[in-house]
């Protein structure tokens, strides 16, 4: 008998592309609790981009002097900025910034989006979020860490957890990835919207100051661009402002350990101005696009307490961008920079 032609393949309708956008954000413990600040610090001090040291000195170090003395204190400042109703302000900022990114995207094209938001450490937890885009019908994925300038142990970590839970998919999304957007115009215009709408609510200060999160030095020196994208960033933002070079001041936070950090801290310098009889002092963290424990603790209460106890006026600390709807709509023309290609 003849052998029939096989029936002809009707070709297939394809589905709609849906791109996945993932939020990253370095992370928070459960509670301001010690036993959850030891799990999360744990985990955050074993990340091998964050403590460039053998694990053979490290681990004595960590296990049997950091965590057990250091635990306890963050509890206590967690505890000073957690809110009773909505918890760890830098999770709810970062959770609100993904939902208000799907709506502004939502308003502002017609491709299928889904996003959502991770912590490198601590929950939500980057493989749960993936994985949930992935449900959704996400065949491409854009990682955006929400760190504006690029440091290995940031912006370089939060991808590799990408990457590792990639590892293990069969079935892996396209992928696009952004190291860093400290110089993007609609970030700096944020930032500037920002300060601005502070002045004209509270006046100007005599001196801004620009804190970023400091970094070891030898990180630098291995190569991170980070010090060069912080001070990139301030010129800009003081071209933004207008300001004069005696207006402003660049300075870095959050110094942990023996070793020696880029300089000038910002510890040092809130004293100097604080000395000097600063009438006014107002205080910015570029570096930070939510609001936390570096931001609302460290700068907003012990930086006002470094500043007034050495002699200085008024304080004032200008919060991050969180919800800032000019920062909604750069994080919104960021994702359809990087994306186009796909739509």
């Amino acid at each position: 008998m003849p052998i029939s032609a096989p029936p002809a393949l009707r070709p297939s309708v394809p589905p709609t592309t849906r791109t996945g956008i993932l939020l990253l954000n370095l992370g928070t413990p459960d509670a301001p609790r010690a036993d959850a600040l030891r799990r999360y610090l744990a985990e955050f001090l074993s990340d091998r981009r964050v403590v460039e040291l053998p694990r053979l000195l490290w681990w004595p170090i960590l296990y049997g002097i950091i965590l057990p003395l250091r635990a306890p204190q963050s509890a206590r400042k967690y505890a000073a900025i957690w809110d009773a109703q909505d918890g760890s302000p830098l999770r709810f900022h970062t959770e609100r910034q993904a939902r208000l990114l799907e709506g502004w995207l939502g308003l502002h094209t017609q491709a299928a989006f889904s996003v959502e938001h991770a912590m490198r450490y601590g929950q939500p937890d980057i493989a749960g979020a993936i994985d949930r885009l992935l449900a959704a019908g996400c065949t491409q994925l854009f990682c955006l860490p929400l760190y504006p300038q690029y440091a290995a142990s940031s912006s370089a970590s939060a991808i590799d957890g990408v990457l590792t839970h990639l590892l293990h998919l069969r079935r892996q999304p396209t992928l696009r990835t952004l190291s860093n957007f400290h110089d993007h115009p609609g970030y700096i215009a944020a930032l500037a919207a920002q300060i601005g709408e502070f002045w004209r609510a509270h006046g100007r200060p005599d001196v801004l100051v620009m804190s970023f999160h400091g970094i070891p030095l030898r990180s630098v020196t291995r190569g991170d661009p980070y010090h060069e994208h912080c001070l990139t960033s301030a010129r800009l933002l003081a071209e933004a402002l207008q300001l004069p070079e005696s207006g402003y001041r660049i300075a870095f936070q959050s110094r942990f350990g023996r070793a020696r950090w880029i300089e000038p801290s910002t510890a040092a310098t809130l004293a100097e101005l604080g000395q000097a009889r600063t009438s006014r002092v107002d205080v910015i963290c570029p570096g930070f696009v939510s609001d936390c424990l570096e931001t609302l603790e460290e700068i907003a209460m012990e930086g006002r307490q470094t500043f007034v106890s050495a002699g200085g006026g008024d304080f004032r600390y200008i919060p991050a961008l969180n919800e800032h709807n000019a920062w909604i709509e750069t994080l919104g023309r960021i994702t359809l920079e990087h994306c186009t290609p796909w739509l």
